[in-house]
């Protein structure tokens, strides 16, 4: 579905439920102007078409032990399939990587890493590098205030 195909109806869809996606449909519905059964059709019709890719619920890292976020830049002289494919396995496999970004420039990818303290980070640390070969250069950089997070996008 090409960005094109949503209409103003379906971007207030996908505005509401970016929002607040527990949102019952009947309240979907009543917001957008439309019964339950034609709102429902088109959320349908997005899920099918890749534009929604998932529901979940958003949780305070804070609040559940991990209140550090590390961005952590990857410098790699090998950029062999081989070598791609053990850094993806590597990634997949460390869950404190909730964000890994492939880049164009000096660094060749972005990771964001969330930790419970030092200790945490300097122990993901050794086990990334054990993971993954030829790595030039891994650089951490400490966030100390999340100035804005969203996962809304401006649709």
């Amino acid at each position: 579905m090409a960005a094109a195909e949503l209409d103003r109806i379906d971007r207030e869809i996908l505005r509401l439920l970016m929002q607040d996606a527990a949102r019952s449909l009947a309240e979907i519905a009543q917001e957008v102007g439309l019964t339950p059964t034609p709102c429902w059709k088109r959320i349908k019709r997005m899920e099918e078409a890749g534009v929604i890719t998932g529901r979940v619920a958003l949780v305070d890292a804070t609040a559940v032990g991990l209140p550090i976020s590390v961005f952590v830049s990857v410098e790699t002289g090998d950029h062999s399939a081989d070598w791609i494919a053990r850094f993806a396995a590597a990634v997949e496999s460390l869950p404190e990587i909730v964000e890994c970004w492939r880049l164009g420039g000096d660094v060749d990818y972005l990771l964001r890493v969330v930790v419970p303290d030092m200790a945490g980070y300097d122990a993901f640390y050794r086990r990334f590098v054990a993971a993954v070969p030829s790595l030039r250069k891994v650089t951490g950089r400490f966030a100390m205030e999340r100035v804005k997070s969203t996962t809304a996008l401006p649709i």
